[in-house]
């Protein structure tokens, strides 16, 4: 939203003018002089309303709406480009389609939906709807940057999370600021930077901005992080916390997904039989057909079996499987993975 640093005579002429009244209408609304209004208007630039007067006229700005303030900026910034209703629409329909792709890790063609408006538009001359999808389509552009293994740098997805968190930090939408700090941990975790990540995810889990179901994401996280930094017994009391939270929550697949990574913190331990009876409840009860999660589950079952002599030759057919389908489908974060589970069996 537009914002005015210091009020002269020319802004105040402006709200009036995008709010529609007449000049001594304007005055009862700000609770002013007719006489003050009439010399801003005729002085212009060369006048500054008092203090306190500046103080009015932002509030007056704050209360107007969208389309108020639309007009605003156009009498201010005439060079401003805004996106029409119809762009929405269709911006609306392309993110839509977007989140499709990425969910089925079609990353081309989501890419392609993404960068014909993030390519094309300037956020700083967009009006807030338009801001709005910006932050979003820039959020889906991470997350596709975060499945590919394009975690730092300036074509990544830290860099997508934190220029869309700034958007909605200026927008001020604080469920989607506080769901981009949460990605933001789980890039810091596929980074290496496991103590970070987890006292961020430990942050968030009683985030108040977040939904349960996010928060509960954010607990289960704790304990990959900590699972990941050798931390197995205290890590799988966090997960099967969260497992129940998902459980109370009614979310089988987030329920799935625990039981996977608790397989994962179990084998740290040395608990095989346990670790066998999560990845199998995994497998059995996974709702979602998407490549990543198949991956995902393929290269924990291959993890566990290949902790045991005895299923050591499955272990490597099922890491064989899941390498060919990261291959396919670009994922190349799961692919690093698969090869260092591979690297550390031959150590």
């Amino acid at each position: 939203m537009v914002s005015v640093q210091q009020w002269t005579g020319r802004e105040a002429g402006a709200l009036r003018a995008a709010l529609r009244m007449s000049m001594r209408a304007f005055a009862e609304h700000l609770g002013v002089s007719l006489r003050s209004v009439a010399k801003w208007e005729s002085l212009g630039t060369e006048i500054q309303p008092r203090p306190d007067t500046q103080a009015i006229l932002d509030t007056a700005l704050a209360r107007a709406d969208a389309a108020a303030r639309a007009r605003f900026e156009a009498v201010l910034f005439p060079g401003r480009r805004s996106t029409r209703r119809a762009d929405h629409e269709n911006w609306t329909e392309d993110i839509e389609r977007a989140v499709v792709c990425i969910s089925q890790q079609n990353f081309p063609f989501a890419s392609t939906l993404l960068n014909r408006w993030l390519a094309r538009l300037d956020p700083r001359q967009l009006e807030d709807k338009g801001l709005y999808l910006y932050g979003r389509s820039l959020v889906l552009l991470g997350d596709l940057q975060r499945d590919q293994g394009a975690l730092v740098g300036p074509l990544s997805a830290r860099h997508s999370y934190l220029t869309a968190r700034d958007i909605f930090t200026e927008l001020d939408v604080p469920r989607r600021v506080a769901q981009i700090e949460l990605s933001l941990a789980v890039v810091q975790e596929m980074s290496g930077q496991l103590e970070a990540a987890a006292r961020q995810y430990e942050v968030l889990a009683m985030d108040e901005r977040l939904s349960p179901r996010d928060r509960a994401r954010a607990r289960l996280w704790v304990g990959t992080a900590l699972s990941k930094q050798g931390s197995n017994e205290y890590a799988t009391q966090i997960m099967t916390a969260a497992a129940r939270a998902f459980e109370d929550l009614g979310e089988p697949e987030d329920w799935s997904v625990a039981h996977q990574k608790l397989a994962l913190a179990r084998r740290g331990a040395g608990d095989l039989p346990l670790a066998l009876h999560y990845i199998d409840i995994a497998r059995s009860t996974g709702t979602a057909d998407s490549p990543m999660q198949r991956v995902r589950l393929d290269t924990a079952h291959g993890h566990v079996l290949l902790s045991d002599a005895a299923t050591r030759n499955d272990g490597l057919s099922v890491l064989d499987q899941a390498a060919q389908a990261a291959r396919q489908y670009g994922l190349r974060h799961q692919l690093r993975s698969i090869e260092g589970i591979r690297r550390g069996e031959q150590g």
